[in-house]
């Protein structure tokens, strides 16, 4: 669930920063948001540096009046706890607080995200504030979320980080035999005898180019580091709070796929996810869908909260494209077509100065209620209040794709076979693929619960964890269905390969892969499935079957005539192998196949560019229909069903028009 608790509505708002307007704007603001069915406003998000002024000394007087104000306006709060950047005054008297990056520079004051995650100075203060918060406002009924820090991220290399990673290395590998192992430490004579001797991978040591290193296991460990310890200052912050406030409803706001933090281990320590969604103009719609049904997954198919999105323009994007006419609107609705149960914007009043000043917001620097941005605000603010019903349900699905960011740290430090390797790009090839069909899909971790899932699908599944291998191979063997790619099943989550390719996949998979050939950029091989030619590109695995029946060979080069795609029956289930990256027609194609024989099936039949969702609950089922062409759509209603914002009855084989950007919402 998202905010939970007494929480009966879809709460709408986000980001507000009255501290940095005059106090007589205030009561206009309120205005403005009752105006719009705002119910629900985010405080407190940077303001450290005015709640604290000094070591021991603390000032919630600005903070109190503001808190007064919102209550007697009847709005909830998510009350953040400042700490995503610390005061100047901390950086002067502790420097142990501020960051080195990776060339061994130390930061000064300034910007955000400067704290260093292994700082005893922030590890102090940070928590400390977060106390002193939640007992000053604990009483407050209308408070229904607590928000830590502001979008963790960063990496910080400092001598504070080092001995903390060399503890962390400690408590992992109880010796430094072991780490040697792990590490294949007799490659380039870099044995280590001691803890004490092992220094950051960084540009000093062992990194080079971009996201280069040249060794793979400690730069590995070292990212699952620094993530562990942002992650021990969110949780600081987190018991302080259910000290004072033990049914606290408590989350961090994520960031998209963000590569630095480890989102699917953060979350279990979350009492719900929130994120951030600010596409980049170039984004395909399906792009945004799997990043919501990512946030959605964290938490195994909870629902959400969207803590940020612009109800406008970005201004931190190399061009920043306004959203346009009914833009807003209908990507507020894919987010809670794919789980969202709160809808809310950074920010609700424009910043007049620093480098935010021209990022969107509800409220422009004209303090107009008559901006075409206010007044689409407002009539989604309309119609959200009709969607109450919503709250709390899920998204059934049959279908699962596998992400992991073990997998996709391990996959891009890998040195070969290609540079154009990237994890969440395969990723996408799948999920855009049966996202266009209208088949739900769960995004899940390498530990998740398969047995749920008629098929399962795990790209460029390079490192096998744990017993993940074995939990496949009852999942295949039982009745399900597997999908993995080139490159998978090579390396242990040391990253030392296990033995010849795919490694423990192997009987699963029935294939043995013998080379693999890296194309050049616009280099490709081809292939035939099932009557139609398809490019293969990037990678082309040499492989040879060991059970496994080819379903499809290359047409050229000296590999000619081997296989490219397999399929091999295991159990009462079946795996299938595709050993190149192909394009957007070929996924499309061979996963209708593969679903087909199966029986996976889609929420409903639509045309190009209607995407059909479906959420239930014990109120319902619930039928989000989001036309993203740019021509109207025409829908048939495959069952008797009630439009909840528009207020009718729909019966079974009525035609729908949806216009261009439109949303529909039905229960049935």
């Amino acid at each position: 669930m998202g905010y939970g608790g007494d929480v009966t509505e879809v709460l709408y708002g986000g980001d507000y920063n009255p501290e940095q307007w005059p106090e007589h704007i205030w009561e206009e603001d309120m205005r403005l948001f009752k105006n719009a069915n705002i119910n629900i406003v985010t405080l407190n998000v940077f303001s450290w540096a005015s709640l604290q002024p000094s070591e021991n000394e603390y000032d919630f007087s600005k903070l109190d009046r503001i808190m007064q104000l919102v209550k007697e306006n009847g709005l909830k709060v998510c009350m953040a706890t400042s700490t995503g950047a610390h005061p100047a005054w901390m950086a002067k008297r502790h420097p142990d607080i501020l960051r080195t990056d990776a060339y061994g520079i130390k930061r000064k004051f300034g910007g955000r995200h400067n704290s260093c995650p292994n700082s005893p100075t922030y590890r102090k203060y940070a928590p400390m504030l977060a106390r002193e918060l939640s007992k000053r406002y604990k009483n407050y009924d209308n408070i229904v979320g607590w928000h830590i820090s502001n979008e963790f991220g960063g990496e910080c290399y400092c001598e504070n980080c080092e001995r903390a990673f060399r503890k962390w290395l400690k408590e992992k590998y109880k010796n430094i035999e072991t780490v040697n192992k792990c590490y294949n430490t007799a490659f380039w004579g870099h044995t280590f005898y001691d803890f004490d001797e092992i220094v950051l991978p960084n540009y000093l040591s062992e990194h080079f180019g971009n996201e280069q290193t040249m060794f793979q296991g400690i730069s590995l460990d070292y990212r699952r580091f620094m993530s562990d310890s942002m992650l021990e200052c969110f949780k600081l912050e987190y018991d302080s709070i259910k000290m004072e406030i033990p049914d606290a409803r408590i989350t961090t706001n994520f960031m998209w796929f963000y590569k630095g933090l480890d989102y699917k281990k953060w979350a279990k320590d979350m009492d719900f996810v929130s994120w951030d969604c600010y596409p980049f103009p170039e984004d395909k719609i399906s792009t945004v869908a799997l990043c919501h049904d990512l946030m959605r997954g964290l938490k195994n198919q909870n629902s959400f909260v969207l803590m940020e999105q612009t109800p406008s323009v970005t201004n931190w994007q190399p061009v920043n494209k306004i959203k346009k006419p009914g833009e807003m609107r209908l990507l507020s609705y894919l987010a809670m077509a794919h789980g969202a149960d709160a809808i809310q914007f950074f920010q609700l009043r424009r910043s007049i100065g620093a480098c935010e000043k021209f990022h969107g917001a509800v409220i422009d620097h004209a303090g107009r209620d008559d901006t075409r941005v206010y007044r689409e605000v407002k009539s989604l603010g309309n119609e959200l209040t009709k969607l109450s019903d919503i709250l709390d349900a899920t998204t059934p699905s049959e279908a699962a794709i596998v992400f992991d960011w073990d997998n996709w740290w391990s996959v891009e430090y890998s040195s070969g076979p290609s540079i154009y390797l990237k994890y969440l790009d395969s990723v996408k090839d799948y999920y855009s693929a049966l996202y266009k069909k209208n088949i739900p899909i769960d995004i899940i971790g390498v530990n998740d619960d398969l047995s749920r899932y008629k098929l399962v699908i795990a790209p460029l599944l390079y490192m096998i964890k744990d017993d993940l291998d074995e939990r496949l191979r009852r999942y295949v063997s039982g009745g399900g269905t597997f999908i993995t790619t080139y490159f998978s099943g090579l390396v242990n989550d040391c990253d030392l390969v296990t033995g010849a390719y795919p490694g423990k996949l192997k009987d699963i998979l029935g294939i043995w892969v013998e080379e693999q050939d890296a194309l050049v950029e616009n280099e490709k091989n081809s292939f035939i499935f099932n009557g139609k030619r398809y490019p293969a590109g990037i990678i082309c695995d040499i492989m040879h079957t060991e059970g496994a029946k080819a379903l499809s060979c290359y047409e050229s080069d000296f590999y000619k005539d081997t296989p490219v795609i397999t399929e091999n029956i295991f159990g009462r289930g079946r795996a299938y192998y595709v050993g190149s990256r192909s394009d957007e027609e070929f996924y499309s194609d061979f996963l209708s196949y593969v679903c087909s024989e199966i029986g996976v099936e889609p929420v409903i039949h639509t045309q190009n560019g209607v995407e059909a969702t479906l959420r239930v609950n014990d109120k319902g089922k619930f039928l989000f229909l989001i036309n993203h062409s740019s021509e109207n759509r025409d829908v048939v209603m495959p069952f008797d069903a009630f439009d909840l914002l528009n207020e009718v009855d729909v019966k079974e084989g009525a035609t729908v028009l949806l216009v261009d950007k439109d949303v529909k919402v039905y229960r049935f």
